[in-house]
C-alpha cells in the first residue's frame, strides 16, 4: 500500500510539474502568437515599423536624446537653463505642426508611394543631423539648434507616417484596431524604460556627443523601414490635383475642429498646458551641479530616476484602464488636474530642501517625486487620449480618416513632446 501511495504522489508531483511548465512556456508564447497573428493579417513589415518607430526610434530614441540633449546644452554649449527651456521649444516645433506632414503623406504620393519615401526622407535627415552634431568637435550654436530641430523633424515625420499607416490598417482591420493600438503603447513604453536606463550610462561612458552618434542607429532603421515597407504603388497618380486635395483636406479639417466635441476638449488642453509652468530645464541644472545646495547627481543616477518616471507613466496607464475608464469624464478630468497641481508642489519641497528636515533623502525623494509626477500626467491625458480617438471615423476613405487622426495626434503630441 504504502509503495502505490508513494507511486500515486510521485505521479501526481510529475503532472503538476508538466502543467506549470507548460503553464509558462504558454505565458511565454503568447506575445509570440500575437506577434505572428498581426504579421499574418497586416504583414510583417507593418509590424516591424511599428515596433522600429514607436519603439526605437521614440522609445529609446526618444530617451537617449532627452538626457543626452540636456548635458549636450549644459556641459557643451554651456548655455543657461532659460536659454536650455526656450531652445528646447525650438526644438519641438516639428512636432506642432504635425497635421502638414500628415496631409503631405495622405495627397502628396512621391514616385507613386504615400509611405515608404516619407520613412526614407525622415531616416535620412535623422543620420545626418545626429552626425553632424556628434563629429563636430565645435558646433555653433545656431547649428546645433538647427540640427536637433532637423533630428525632431525627423522623428516627427516618422510618427505621422506610421499614424497613418495605423489608421490604413484600423480602416481595413477594424477588429484588429485596440491590437494595434497595444502594440504601438507596448512598443514605446518598453523603449523608453530600456532607454532611460541606459540614457545616464552612456553619457557618462561617451559623453553627449557619443550619444548623439548613437541615435544614427535608430534614424537608420526607419530609413530601412522606408525600402521594406508593403505598399501598394500609384504609377497614374495625377499630381495636377494635389493643390486641390490639399484644399479639399483643409476644408475637412476646418469642419471638424469647428464641431463642439473637437474644439472644446483641444481648448481646454491649450489651456491647460498654456498654464502649467514647465521648471524641468532649471531642475535638471539643478540636481545635477556640482554645488552645496543641490544634489549633485551624476549621469548615471539621472538616467535611472528618468526610467523610474516611465515606470509611473506605464502604471497610469494600466490604473486608468483597469480601475478608472469608467469613472464619469469630467469628474476624473478634475480630479486629475488638480492632482497634477498639487504634484508640481513636490518639486519646490525639494528645492526648499524640507525633505531633508524629514529624514528623507534627495536620491529617495527625486524618484518618488518622478514617477509620481509621470503617473498622474498620464491618468490626466489619458482621457483625452481615448476622446481623440474615439473622434477618428471607423470607416470612410483613408486620406479623411487620417487627417482627423493627425488633427487630434497634435493635441495628443503637445504634452509628449
Amino acid at each position: 500500500m504504502m509503495k502505490e501511495e508513494n507511486l500515486e504522489e510521485a505521479s501526481g508531483d510529475t503532472v503538476e510539474e508538466h502543467e506549470s511548465e507548460r503553464g509558462f512556456c504558454g505565458c511565454c508564447c503568447i506575445p509570440i502568437h500575437w506577434f505572428k497573428m498581426l504579421a499574418t493579417e497586416m504583414h510583417w513589415s507593418f509590424v516591424l515599423g511599428v515596433v522600429v518607430v514607436y519603439g526605437i526610434s521614440q522609445g529609446l530614441g526618444g530617451a537617449l536624446s532627452r538626457v543626452g540633449t540636456e548635458y549636450y546644452m549644459k556641459d557643451v554649449q554651456k548655455v543657461q537653463p532659460s536659454e536650455a527651456q526656450v531652445y528646447g521649444g525650438i526644438t519641438s516645433i516639428p512636432w506642432l505642426v504635425k497635421p502638414i506632414w500628415g496631409l503631405l503623406t495622405d495627397v502628396l504620393p512621391i514616385f507613386g508611394y504615400r509611405r515608404r519615401p516619407y520613412f526614407i526622407f525622415a531616416g535620412f535627415l535623422g543620420v545626418i543631423s545626429m552626425l553632424l552634431l556628434s563629429l563636430n568637435e565645435k558646433l555653433h550654436l545656431v547649428l546645433a539648434l538647427m540640427s536637433l530641430t532637423a533630428g525632431s523633424a525627423g522623428v516627427a515625420i516618422a510618427d505621422v507616417t506610421i499614424d497613418a499607416c495605423v489608421a490604413q490598417n484600423s480602416i481595413n482591420h477594424p477588429s484588429l484596431a485596440a491590437d494595434m493600438q497595444s502594440l504601438c503603447a507596448l512598443s514605446a513604453s518598453i523603449g523608453a524604460l530600456v532607454g532611460y536606463f541606459m540614457s545616464g550610462i552612456f553619457v557618462h561612458l561617451i559623453g553627449p556627443k557619443g550619444v548623439f552618434g548613437l541615435l544614427t542607429i535608430p534614424a537608420g532603421l526607419v530609413f530601412l523601414i522606408g525600402i521594406l515597407l508593403d505598399e501598394p504603388s500609384m504609377p497614374n497618380f495625377d499630381y495636377r490635383q494635389v493643390n486641390q486635395r490639399l484644399i479639399d483636406a483643409g476644408k475637412a479639417m476646418w469642419t471638424t475642429m469647428k464641431c463642439p466635441d473637437v474644439w472644446r476638449p483641444c481648448l481646454y488642453m491649450y489651456i491647460s498646458i498654456a498654464v502649467s509652468l514647465d521648471i524641468h530645464e532649471g531642475m535638471f541644472y539643478w540636481y545635477t551641479q556640482d554645488s552645496k545646495d543641490g544634489p549633485a547627481f551624476s549621469q548615471e543616477t539621472v538616467g535611472f530616476i528618468f526610467s523610474i518616471g516611465s515606470v509611473g507613466s506605464l502604471l497610469g496607464a494600466i490604473l486608468y484602464q483597469n480601475v478608472l475608464k469608467d469613472y464619469p469624464f469630467r469628474d476624473l478630468l478634475f480630479w486629475t488636474q488638480l492632482l497634477f497641481g498639487l504634484s508640481g508642489m513636490l518639486d519646490l519641497i525639494l528645492v526648499l530642501r524640507l525633505n531633508l528636515k524629514f529624514g528623507i533623502s534627495d536620491y529617495f525623494f527625486i524618484v518618488i517625486d518622478e514617477s509620481v509626477f509621470q503617473m498622474i500626467g498620464r491618468l490626466k491625458w489619458m482621457p483625452l487620449l481615448v476622446l481623440s480617438a474615439k473622434l477618428c471615423p471607423s470607416e470612410g476613405t483613408e486620406p479623411q480618416a487620417t487627417e482627423n487622426i493627425e488633427l487630434v495626434s497634435l493635441i495628443n503630441d503637445v504634452d509628449g513632446k
